[in-house]
């Protein structure tokens, strides 16, 4: 790591993490809503030639949107599962409740979450509408979990137009 960048602590991470989900909110989200940011993301994929799978679903279950690049399989959908489970119960992106885990030295289990349900890593943003919470869940699956996470920030931030979105970087977490 070049000495000149200070690593970020993980209260600095979460912070950041914080301030993702605070900026990346939708005044309304429909089921066109999410089949279009679903789209948009999976176009996003290709431009990038990444092999991921993106799910858009509303906290009822209901798959508004999915998809599989090449190269994905079962695996990244059970990855998308867990993941959905991890946002669901907790409100906040599951690569959010990793770095809370991280700072209060907690596991899975201490939690009571079944490792088997759910995801303690990136990949799954709640998607939250002003003044109504969380309505649905992002899901990406395929790349490290850091990268899935910021690949789904870096695409609400095109599909919401907000330039100013604070970005983490994969050597910020383990």
């Amino acid at each position: 790591m070049n000495s000149d960048k200070k690593e970020k602590t993980v209260e600095e991470i979460r912070k950041i993490l914080d301030m993702q989900e605070e900026i990346l909110q939708f005044s309304h989200f429909t089921n066109e809503d999410g089949i279009a940011l679903g789209h948009f993301m999976y176009q996003e994929a290709v431009k990038k030639d990444l092999d991921i799978a993106i799910s858009i679903r509303r906290v009822n279950g209901l798959i508004v949107y999915q998809a599989m690049r090449n190269n994905t399989n079962l695996d990244n959908i059970s990855w998308m599962n867990r993941k959905f489970n991890t946002v669901l119960r907790t409100e906040v992106s599951s690569l959010s409740w990793f770095m809370r885990l991280k700072q209060n030295d907690q596991t899975m289990a201490d939690k009571f979450m079944d490792e088997n349900v759910y995801a303690c890593c990136g990949g799954g943003f709640p998607i939250r509408v002003e003044d109504a919470g969380v309505v649905g869940i992002v899901l990406v699956s395929g790349l490290n979990h850091v990268q899935d996470h910021d690949f789904i920030v870096k695409s609400l931030s095109k599909y919401l137009h907000m330039d100013e979105v604070p970005r983490i970087s994969k050597s910020d977490v383990i």
